[in-house]
């Protein structure tokens, strides 16, 4: 049987790190095994705000890449202040009241002089090329990945021109997402987002979403079927791992400002003083980009002598952090707008056979996954009690060193489960 193609335009790819990269990293990596040749076209100079060239090794030698120069604004504004321009390309935005008058300019510039991201100017130079590859290759189906959304718009007028089906991926949601509302935009701005929010999803011929909260969301905005699709995880080959000494509480990602949790702090604290081996055995281990907000609270409740602060490591480093920390914090912003986000993370998290503190909103998507698989257990902000009890359970769990997870129903998730979904999607 001859295999469908299927052009993938998308922006994160190796050697991009971080979560965003790895959805379509591994989608393309399983297609091939069910009859689809994935082209994946990305940008030729892109900026990355994390870069992790070990990931470049797992592109799977069946994909095509094609690359495309890009020219992005976040390249001239790094000359006014490189940090700034990474953290926000990151979403790692400051608190509204510590903003200084140079972070407000950049999040205003950003919001409203570049609608829906700074990667718009891409959109005219990619359809150009594409159009002549699709005709000249007999391609017949498309997808895009977004955020950046800016790469939906291609997908726009591909279809408009060729008449091709498509397909829009949102790893994300749009203009629900969290870090929106930092971005100062003006009436006009706000409105223009969500016209072509909805232009979007009602031209795709399908889309696909991560959660079923952003199903039900884009559901009031289109007609047009709704496939949700998880992030999952794969088969890492990680050497096995010595389980730290210490009880270890390890974040894994970019702990942003708004994702702070003064009652962990307090938790913590709390623990200390009525239980007198903690103190010698508790770490904080943060690993990946860490607000300062969140460095401010931990010195503020007196925990800064328990932290190792590991900072940015390669994927393989942080899968292998997974598997050997004591205790795996998964933690969102208290916000109705981010009951949607499943982190990425999460399914690594639940296959690493360590238990899983997830905090979040009330009714959050990942709260019933982390419940389903008997991965760990989930807290809302105003669980303060319940989480200082299970924090205390894990602990003695460790001093007799029987803490693990026993998970369940993992192998919906894993990464070739979820491309066979995709596969027969996309073949109708």
């Amino acid at each position: 049987m001859e295999q469908k193609k299927l052009l993938i335009i998308t922006y994160y790819f190796p050697p991009a790190g971080g979560p965003g990269v790895q959805r379509w990293l591994k989608f393309v990596k399983y297609l091939p095994e069910f009859d689809v040749q994935p082209i994946v076209y990305v940008p030729e100079n892109p900026t990355y705000p994390i870069v992790d060239e070990g990931l470049v090794s797992e592109i799977s030698d069946k994909v095509i890449v094609l690359k495309n120069k890009i020219w992005e604004p976040y390249q001239l504004a790094s000359i006014f202040s490189k940090n700034k321009t990474k953290k926000i390309s990151s979403g790692i935005f400051p608190q509204k009241k510590k903003q200084t008058f140079l972070d407000k300019t950049f999040l205003w510039v950003r919001g409203n002089l570049f609608i829906p991201d700074a990667r718009v100017f891409w959109v005219k130079p990619s359809v150009s090329y594409l159009e002549k590859y699709i005709q000249e290759n007999n391609i017949d189906t498309i997808v895009t990945s977004g955020p950046p959304h800016s790469l939906h718009l291609i997908g726009l007028e591909l279809q408009q021109k060729l008449k091709v089906k498509w397909f829009a991926d949102f790893r994300d949601p749009w203009t629900t997402i969290g870090y929106h509302k930092a971005l100062r935009l003006s009436s006009y701005a706000e409105k223009k987002h969500k016209n072509l929010e909805h232009k979007v999803l009602n031209s795709a011929d399908e889309i696909i979403v991560t959660s079923k909260t952003t199903k039900t969301e884009f559901e009031a905005i289109t007609n047009k079927p709704i496939t949700v699709i998880t992030n999952g995880y794969d088969v890492e080959t990680v050497e096995k791992q010595t389980l730290d000494t210490k009880f270890t509480l390890a974040h894994i990602g970019s702990f942003l400002s708004d994702r702070n949790p003064p009652f962990l702090w307090e938790v913590l604290v709390e623990l200390l003083k009525e239980v007198p081996e903690f103190k010698s055995h508790l770490e904080i281990k943060l690993i990946g980009a860490v607000s300062q907000e969140v460095l401010d609270a931990i010195q503020e409740h007196q925990l800064k002598d328990y932290l190792n602060l590991v900072g940015y490591v390669s994927h393989k480093e942080a899968v292998a952090h997974q598997r050997k920390s004591q205790v795996l914090l998964l933690i969102e912003i208290n916000s109705e707008d981010t009951k949607s986000i499943i982190p990425g993370k999460l399914f690594e998290y639940m296959v690493s056979n360590r238990p899983i503190i997830a905090i979040g909103p009330q009714g959050s998507d990942f709260a019933d996954i982390v419940t389903q698989t008997n991965t760990g257990v989930f807290f809302d902000y105003s669980e303060k009690a319940k989480l200082k009890s299970v924090i205390l359970d894990f602990f003695n769990q460790f001093l007799e060193g029987k803490l693990q997870s026993h998970g369940i129903g993992l192998q919906q998730y894993s990464r070739k489960n979820l491309t066979k979904q995709l596969a027969q999607l996309i073949k109708g």
